[in-house]
C-alpha cells in the first residue's frame, strides 16, 4: 500500500509531539527566499549549526535540489475526501487481514515482550503496520532530507517542516541511520511504520539491543516504536480499541483522520476474529 494518509498523519503527530521531550527548534529561515533555495539552505545550516548540529550531519544538505514531485504531491490531498465504507475497502483487505495474523504467529513472542512492556497489543500494532507499509513492504524511496528540505522551503508549512529537517540531522548525529539510508515516503515519513523525523527522535526505541534505533531494517524496533508512540499518548493497558473508548482516542493521536482510526480499530478486530 502506498501512503494514502501519510502527510496528515506526520502534520497531526508532529504538532502533538510537542508535548512531548521537545526537539530543539530552528529559528525560522526565510522560505521562498529571493536568493532561492540555495540562500534557504545556507541560512538553514547556519541555524543549525548554532542548535549544535555537526558538520558531518549537516553535509546531508549539500548539493540538493526542490523536489518538485513533492510539491505536486503537498498539494494534492483529494483522496482524504472519500467515504469510510472506499477507504476501509481498499485498506481492510481479506489478504491483508491474513498476513497480519500470520505476522502475529511469526512473531507471537516479540509482540508478547512489547505488550508486557508497553501495555499495548499485538492486533493494533499489526494493524497501523499493515495500513502504513504493508508490513514493511513498500517505504518509499525519496530522499528523506531532500524532502524535507522541499517542504521546509515551501512556505505553506515552513516552520513544521524546518523543524522535521533539523530533527533528520539529529537522527543522522546520534548515529541512528546515514544520510544515504534516511530514505522514505515524499513528506519526508521514515520506516515501517512512518515516523516523522520528530517522533523518531521522541519515541524510536533500540528494541533489539544493537545500538541503534533502526526503523527501517529492524522489526523489533519498528514494533516496539510503534507501541512506545502510543503509550506516551495515553493507551490503556488492557482496554478496548473500539470507537468511543479511550484508546481510540489514542489512535486519533497517530492519525487526526476518522476514516483512518475507524481503519485501524477494525483491522485490528479483525485480526482477533477466527
Amino acid at each position: 500500500m502506498h501512503r494514502q494518509c501519510s502527510w496528515l498523519m506526520a502534520i497531526v503527530a508532529s504538532a502533538a509531539a510537542l508535548l512531548f521531550l521537545p526537539v530543539s527548534r530552528t529559528e525560522a529561515a526565510q522560505c521562498q527566499s529571493p536568493g532561492g533555495f540555495n540562500a534557504f539552505i545556507a541560512q538553514f545550516k547556519a541555524e543549525a549549526a548554532r542548535k549544535g548540529i555537526s558538520p558531518r550531519a549537516l553535509a546531508a544538505l549539500d548539493g540538493l535540489s526542490v523536489d518538485n514531485e513533492v510539491l505536486r504531491l503537498d498539494r494534492n490531498q483529494s483522496h482524504f475526501r472519500v467515504s469510510f465504507e472506499e477507504f476501509a475497502r481498499k485498506r481492510v483487505t481479506a489478504g491483508r487481514i491474513s498476513k497480519a495474523k500470520s505476522m502475529l504467529r511469526k512473531y507471537a513472542n516479540l509482540f508478547d515482550s512489547i505488550e508486557r512492556n508497553y501495555g499495548v497489543p499485538g492486533p493494533i500494532i499489526v494493524a497501523i503496520w499493515a495500513m502504513e507499509t504493508d508490513f514493511g513492504g513498500y517505504l518509499g524511496n525519496k530522499s528523506s532530507v531532500r524532502s524535507l528540505a522541499t517542504l521546509a522551503y515551501d512556505c505553506r508549512r515552513t516552520q513544521m517542516f524546518q523543524n522535521e529537517l533539523l530533527a533528520a540531522l539529529q537522527i543522522i548525529d546520534r548515529g541512528d541511520m546515514t544520510n544515504a539510508q534516511m530514505r522514505g515516503a515524499w513528506a519526508g515519513e521514515l520506516g515501517q511504520t512512518q515516523f516523522l523525523a520528530s517522533n523518531y527522535i521522541r519515541f524510536a526505541v533500540d528494541y533489539d539491543g544493537n545500538g541503534r534505533r533502526d526503523l527501517i531494517r529492524s522489526v523489533p524496533d519498528v514494533l516496539a516504536s510503534t507501541a512506545n508512540y502510543l503509550r506516551a499518548y495515553g493507551w490503556r493497558r488492557g482496554q478496548p480499541w473500539t470507537e468511543g473508548t479511550a484508546n481510540f482516542r489514542v489512535i486519533g493521536s497517530w492519525n487526526k483522520s476518522t476514516n483512518y482510526q475507524r481503519a485501524i480499530a477494525l483491522f485490528a478486530t479483525r485480526v482477533t476474529e477466527n
